[in-house]
């Protein structure tokens, strides 16, 4: 079975949530569908360096819904939010309904969203940083902030070379073929004056056990990294931590420490 298949919409309805909640006729469906595509288009051309994870969609009743997840809020706002109303009446010109709003969303764990990762090495590769550099950097902050494991590759003409190539970095594990296992999934590409690299992004955030909610706005519970990295650690001490403080110590067993003291 090869990794033709995208982690996220190989999950779709599992562990994850559709980016785009709406329910279309046959009239209507496909204009909805290309006017989504065309809406998420233009606010990743016109926020370039908003930091721009993923925009869901939602149609309510003539109400378009646009929420922005992104790790640098203040720049979508703007000062007293004048550009989240330039950016409200520019979408209104580009869609057909008139009744737009707009949600921004903070992510405050930047390295663990694979579109964020993914999009700091490209940056990093267009000015010129050597791209086994920034990977490893972004591959290390991925893994201090908990995740459990993260696939990098690269193709394309790396460092300027003649003949283009690909190169794979991997830490941890990314079981792919593992259905409960939380993967993010990001494809993004550096544009290079010797031409375009190509990034794809694997980040695996754990196993989800029990049943999880499908809205992808949706924050807490099951997709907190910290609650699962408190209930490793309460399970270490269970484990054995009282064990390991024995040894250390020399406990009441007259080991080494019992003699330093005399």
């Amino acid at each position: 079975m090869g990794q033709k298949a995208n982690p996220i919409g190989n999950r779709l309805g599992i562990i994850r949530g559709w980016d785009s909640n709406w329910y279309g006729s046959k009239k209507d469906f496909a204009n909805n569908l290309i006017e989504d595509n065309e809406i998420r288009k233009y606010l990743n051309a016109r926020i370039n360096k908003g930091g721009i994870a993923k925009i869901v969609i939602e149609r309510t009743l003539g109400k378009l819904i646009v929420t922005i997840h992104t790790s640098k809020p203040g720049i979508i706002i703007g000062k007293g939010g004048n550009e989240v109303d330039r950016i409200k009446e520019e979408l209104k010109k580009l869609t057909s309904n008139q009744d737009v709003q707009i949600n921004i969303l903070e992510i405050r764990r930047p390295e663990l969203d694979a579109n964020i990762v993914g999009d700091t090495i490209a940056r990093q590769i267009e000015n010129r940083i050597n791209f086994k550099r920034a990977i490893k950097m972004s591959i290390a902050s991925t893994l201090r902030m908990g995740a459990e494991g993260i696939k990098v590759k690269v193709s394309g003409r790396l460092g300027g070379a003649e003949i283009a190539r690909s190169e794979e970095f991997k830490q941890g594990r990314v079981p792919l073929h593992t259905y409960r296992m939380d993967i993010d999934y990001a494809s993004v590409f550096a544009q290079t004056v010797y031409g375009k690299i190509g990034i794809k992004v694997w980040i695996c955030k754990g196993e989800v056990l029990g049943k999880r909610e499908l809205n992808p706005n949706f924050v807490g519970g099951k997709t907190d990294m910290s609650d699962r990295r408190e209930r490793t650690d309460d399970r270490g001490d269970r484990r054995g931590g009282d064990r390991r403080d024995d040894r250390r110590g020399g406990g009441d067993r007259g080991g080494r420490g019992g003699r330093r003291s005399s």
